[in-house]
């Protein structure tokens, strides 16, 4: 209120600002997608088995077998599924585990489908079982059941659908049916990538976003992405905003290395909460075997976030143990936070 007169803010909520900043993401995520399995970089055996499905199925002029894709998060599962649609020239429709927790929220959808069609059910271990058992006889039989009426004088109706393609993916494999993982035609796990292939990843990303880079600073972003094309691509993006407003536009190895330093991501990949849990067994602990939840307390996060997030690549860079007492840091921890370890602390992974 100035001089009693009531004043109208112009700025946007910051609802609307996140909303909006999100919405800018996706679409540069999109932009940076491979649309063809021969631009999709890294996954050769995936590639080439998949490849071998689809041209199948286009000789036979029929929808190819239901597809299952695991691998942890970031690995370009969504980016498969989007891939066999296009490949195939079909529409792609797309949904959640999460989202199928009753067996009308999946008949709905498969009522829907067209010839052809490809389904991506991301997340799909944590789809409810009462729609899973809609899914088998969908899968194997293309029908579903639809339930009118309810109690004893509830009545069936057969459903047809359309012959599709099923591409689930999922992050626990472990976590699914057997019955469910059965009636996939073919399986492919992800892995994790090679610096060499994150490096080709972010030059093709550079190139799609107007960004000048060189292979020094492809190779300093690359090598700190945890293997992951998605983390890579978010740090390049981080780098180049760095690069334009403290440097000349070029992002080579110096510029490379002190936005990530900015941005808390060290040389081997470790992020701000990846240190504060090493840095909680190794100096509040002692090294002494600690539980996942007491970790999560004083780090000042999530279980689940402790446990998904950083404790994978934790384990897989040799700087964690899980035993049956809690979790431990190797020696390598130690050496890494610059720390001399205890006599008894595990020199490397158990099963190494």
């Amino acid at each position: 209120m100035m001089g009693g007169v009531m004043t109208e803010s112009h700025d946007p909520p910051l609802s609307m600002v996140t909303a909006e900043s999100d919405a800018d993401e996706r679409a540069v995520e999109a932009v940076l997608r491979p649309r063809q399995l021969a631009e999709l970089v890294g996954q050769e055996r995936v590639r080439e088995q998949l490849s071998l499905v689809l041209e199948a199925a286009h000789r036979r002029n029929r929808a190819p077998d239901h597809v299952l894709l695991s691998g942890p998060p970031g690995l370009g599962k969504t980016t498969l599924a989007m891939i066999i649609a296009a490949e195939m020239s079909v529409p792609l429709r797309l949904t959640s585990g999460p989202a199928l927790q009753h067996a009308g929220d999946l008949a709905a959808i498969l009522s829907g489908v067209s010839e052809g069609d490809v389904l991506f059910v991301d997340e799909i271990h944590r789809m409810a079982r009462a729609a899973e058992e809609i899914l088998y006889m969908a899968m194997e039989d293309f029908r579903v059941d639809v339930i009118v009426g309810k109690g004893p004088g509830a009545t069936a109706i057969p459903l047809e659908i359309p012959r599709f393609t099923l591409v689930g993916a999922t992050t626990r494999t472990g976590l699914l049916p057997g019955p469910l993982r059965d009636r996939f035609g073919f399986t492919a796990a992800l892995e994790y990538y090679r610096t060499e292939e994150l490096q080709r990843i972010v030059r093709r990303s550079a190139a799609l976003l107007g960004v000048t880079v060189t292979d020094a600073g492809t190779h300093e972003i690359a090598s700190r992405s945890r293997g992951t094309p998605r983390i890579a691509n978010r740090l390049l993006r981080r780098v180049r905003d760095f690069a334009e407003v403290r440097a000349d536009g070029v992002v080579d190895e110096p510029v490379a290395r002190q936005a990530l330093e900015l941005y808390e991501v060290d040389e081997l990949g470790l992020d701000r909460l990846d240190r504060a849990v090493l840095d909680v067994l190794c100096r509040r602990f002692g090294g002494a075997p600690v539980g996942i939840t007491t970790i999560a307390v004083a780090v000042g996060e999530e279980r689940e976030t402790v446990e998904e997030v950083a404790e994978p690549f934790l384990v897989r860079s040799g700087f964690l143990a899980r035993t049956p007492r809690g979790r431990v840091a190797t020696a390598a921890a130690w050496h890494h936070l610059g720390l001399a370890p205890p006599a008894e602390a595990a020199p490397t992974l158990p099963w190494e």
